[in-house]
């Protein structure tokens, strides 16, 4: 939930439609002021103001990797590069998927290895060491997706469980995570927003999916483990919300133990944050807030189109990028009540977040701040902060290779479709084999 592709005007005269729809106060939103000119205009100064990070510092990215592991993520991403060929890759992957051909070892040495951490808890172990060696957590995530009955509710259930049981106590694993469609699923919690009257099955599976909840993160509580509740598509997500809130009301009193995920690439999503936190003061606990821009940005603008309600996305980028970085802001400001991890691959807004922490004499390892991205993706941002000092984590999934295919995929397609990642990736892949050859060059010749 770290990324954003290409974004079209929204229709501010439809907003109030949309905003009876979920029950949220969209007109008051602050994000359909007239935009400013772009955050990126900063860069230059931010890089200024943080001369001890350099995201370009390649021999700190690729510390961890050997030459042969970064050729072959060299040979990954320029693929990436070309986006008709990820589409025609992924069609023929799930073709002979279905035809039962023996592609698996492929998608293992490829796609898999670059992004997920092994089939199951015991795998990750390797990866957890590797990140912990350069004071890198792991943030374990049971990455399997698409079904949704009680055999696959109860199987993710039970994984969480065991996450946070694993996680109890060591430094190695800072937070765990859970999408509550993993629990539940989509239909119901769309007929719960929707406020259509529930069957006496559904009542029966909701209050299931409440006491799942409830169990995993008192779990946590008892364990003292953080716990990120991923956010998901916007019509499911105010049971999602009312519910995180329901936990972190019970379960936050002492210390922020359960976190939601507001997503900024949605209108909404900073008033949301501001009136939990008043909500949060006013009840006596700590707001646990892993801001995102958002992951589901064409499945969004297609729904709205398709059924004629307003595109709940920021009219563009240059938006979305303000709103988040307000929340960061936001987020320091309040930093004795609320608990932050600003899961974002944005250069700038990392950049943004340690000059808060400096300009509010906040220390770099402050517990309540944390930054995180995905595994296989935009180390030269999270090994160089962890390097100047600053709490940092990795997204490592991890499941059996055909049921996590939906989320490597997606990191395919987002990978081509947001303009410079997998050029960036590349790019910077690229420098560091060359700083290593003429390296290697240079002592040759000693």
């Amino acid at each position: 939930m770290y990324f954003l592709c290409k974004y079209k005007p929204i229709d501010k005269n439809k907003v109030s439609l949309i905003g009876k729809s979920l029950n949220l106060p969209w007109p008051n939103q602050p994000s359909l002021r007239k935009v400013p000119e772009p955050i990126n205009n900063k860069t230059h100064n931010m890089m200024t103001e943080n001369l001890h990070i350099n995201f370009t510092d390649t021999r700190i990215a690729f510390a961890s990797k050997n030459s042969n592991s970064l050729r072959k993520a060299y040979f990954l991403f320029s693929l990436m590069n070309w986006n008709g060929l990820v589409k025609l890759g992924t069609f023929f992957i799930q073709l002979a998927l279905k035809l039962n051909l023996p592609v698996k070892p492929f998608i293992r040495r490829t796609l898999f290895s670059q992004f997920c951490g092994g089939e199951n808890i015991e795998d990750c172990n390797k990866t957890i060491r590797l990140l912990s060696e350069y004071n890198i957590g792991t943030i374990l995530d049971y990455a399997v997706e698409g079904a949704s009955n009680e055999k696959h509710f109860l199987k993710t259930f039970n994984e969480t469980l065991a996450n946070v049981q694993k996680s109890a106590g060591l430094k190695e694993i800072p937070f765990c995570v859970f999408k509550i469609t993993g629990l539940a699923s989509h239909a119901l919690l769309a007929k719960i927003q929707s406020k259509k009257p529930l069957s006496p099955k559904e009542e029966e599976q909701f209050e299931k999916l409440r006491v799942r909840v409830d169990t995993i993160c008192q779990t946590a509580f008892e364990h003292k483990v953080r716990l990120f509740i991923d956010a998901e598509e916007t019509w499911i997500q105010v049971p999602i919300d009312n519910l995180v809130r329901e936990m972190m009301e019970k379960y936050n009193k002492n210390s922020p133990i359960v976190y939601n995920t507001y997503q900024l690439y949605c209108v909404n999503k900073l008033l949301d944050l501001k009136n939990d936190y008043k909500l949060a003061k006013e009840r006596g606990y700590f707001l646990g807030a892993k801001l995102v821009r958002g992951a589901y940005m064409e499945k969004e603008r297609e729904r709205a189109e398709r059924l004629g309600y307003p595109d709940p996305i920021q009219p563009n980028k240059t938006a979305c990028d303000l709103d988040y970085n307000t929340a960061l802001e936001f987020c320091v400001k309040h930093i004795d009540t609320i608990a932050i991890c600003a899961g974002t691959h944005n250069e700038n807004s990392c950049y943004h977040l340690t000059a808060l922490l400096r300009k509010h004499d906040i220390p770099n390892g402050h517990s309540h701040i944390h930054f995180a991205q995905l595994y296989g993706m935009s180390d030269n941002i999270s090994f160089n902060l962890s390097k100047a000092g600053y709490n940092v984590a990795k997204y490592v999934p991890y499941g059996p290779i055909k049921a996590v295919l939906p989320y490597l995929f997606r990191r395919a397609e987002e990978n081509t479709s947001i303009a410079g990642q997998t050029s960036r990736e590349f790019n910077l892949i690229k420098s560091e084999l060359k700083r290593r050859k003429s390296e290697k060059a240079v002592k040759a010749h000693q």
